[in-house]
């Protein structure tokens, strides 16, 4: 038999990764707070059940990739929350990015309640979601890492253990901080070639081969010459991470003078109604007569 598989949160994300435990054939129950987001999974043999503490009741591991910490917060801690009902030997696998802080909480519960946590923030976006390649920073026990590895390696590629409960949660701090950066270097390059008379996609052509390249030039730069702003991650969602990051680097005494900046662009997108878009959508606060995808 194999291990019952609990999932909540079924967004750009964790549709796909749920699909992948499936398809692997673990017998799948899932909880989301609209059962419509469940359908395609539901067709293909998933289970909805009606609350956190009944997937923990029912299922050996439940993963979570939600939206927010208030939200891992409510969903682990909540009323009918996982940790209330999580039975002995039980694992609970939190992909969200959170607060280090809260992923210390939550392995602190769960071993009290005779069963284990880990911390596994995820990096790659919708694209490495449906091609079971996302990059996997995990926190906690090695000997539960060990365990939760073979269900790891089918929904990413590089999956590290990072130490102990909350390490998961710093790397991919580090990973947001890295990313903010980034964009903010990806989109003043293809502002440049646009207005220096070039072609940008015959620019990236060069770039993204050389010295510049990355995920972000490689993957979203071709999105914002494309007027394609739609969420592989949401604007919304990746200002709430680095806000985490700002509160952790402050609590580190850690100036971070890139991080900040890139703060202070994406919010000011997002007061211009772009919270719903994907990250690439800073580009529009470059060039902001470039056409969304399909408009006209």
């Amino acid at each position: 038999m194999k291990q019952a598989i609990g999932f909540i949160g079924l967004g750009v994300m964790g549709r796909s990764m749920a699909g992948h435990l499936l398809a692997a054939g673990y017998p799948l129950r899932v909880f989301t707070r609209t059962p419509g987001t469940a359908s395609a999974l539901l067709e293909r043999g998933a289970v909805w059940v009606g609350s956190p503490a009944a997937l923990a009741r029912a299922c050996d591991v439940v993963f979570t990739i939600v939206g927010f910490p208030q939200d891992v917060e409510a969903v682990y801690f909540g009323a009918d929350g996982l940790i209330e009902a999580l039975r002995p030997g039980g694992v609970l696998v939190d992909m969200t990015t959170s607060r280090p802080d809260l992923a210390v909480r939550i392995a602190t519960a769960a071993a009290a309640c005779g069963g284990g946590a880990l911390d596994a923030p995820v990096s790659g976006g919708d694209k490495g979601a449906r091609e079971a390649s996302l990059s996997i920073m995990v926190g906690g026990d090695r000997g539960l890492f060990d365990r939760i590895l073979p269900l790891f390696q089918l929904l990413g590629k590089n999956i590290v253990h990072q130490g102990a409960a909350g390490s998961g949660q710093h790397c991919k701090l580090c990973n947001q901080i890295a990313i903010a950066g980034t964009m903010l270097g990806v989109c003043e390059a293809v502002a440049y070639a646009r207005r220096a008379g070039l072609d940008p996609a015959t620019v990236l052509q060069s770039i993204a081969a050389g010295a510049a390249g990355s995920w972000s030039l490689g993957n979203l730069a071709p999105r914002m010459l494309a007027g394609d702003f739609a969420p592989g991650f949401f604007v919304k969602h990746f200002i709430e991470d680095m806000d985490i990051a700002a509160a952790s680097a402050d609590a580190l005494a850690l100036d971070t003078p890139g991080l900040d900046l890139a703060l202070a662009l994406y919010r000011r997108l997002a007061a211009a109604g772009g919270g719903e878009l994907g990250t690439q959508a800073l580009y529009r606060l470059y060039d902001p007569e470039t056409p969304a995808e399909g408009a006209g």
